[in-house]
C-alpha cells in the first residue's frame, strides 16, 4: 500500500510542476499567477478522474458494495 502512495506522492506535484512549467513557455504573456491556478485545475481534473475510474472498478467488482467491501470472506480487490 506504501507503493501507490510513494508514487502519488511524485506523479502529482511533478505533474502540476510539469503544467506550470509548459503553461509558462506556451503562453509567456500569462502571469504566474494564471500558470498556477490553471495547473492546480488540471491536476484536481486528473484526480477526479482517477478516483472516479477507481470508484467504478470497485463498484463493478463486487456483487453487493456494502456487504462485499466490508466482508472478509469476499474482499473485491485482490491482494
Amino acid at each position: 500500500m506504501l507503493l501507490p502512495l510513494a508514487w502519488g506522492s511524485l506523479f502529482f506535484p511533478g505533474l502540476f510542476g510539469v503544467c506550470t512549467w509548459g503553461l509558462r513557455r506556451a503562453r509567456p504573456a500569462w502571469t504566474h499567477h494564471d500558470c498556477v491556478m490553471i495547473s492546480t485545475r488540471l491536476v484536481s481534473s486528473v484526480q477526479a478522474v482517477l478516483a472516479t475510474g477507481s470508484g467504478i472498478i470497485v463498484i463493478r467488482s463486487c456483487s453487493d458494495v456494502i456487504t462485499d467491501s466490508y466482508s472478509s470472506s469476499t474482499l473485491c480487490c485482490t491482494r
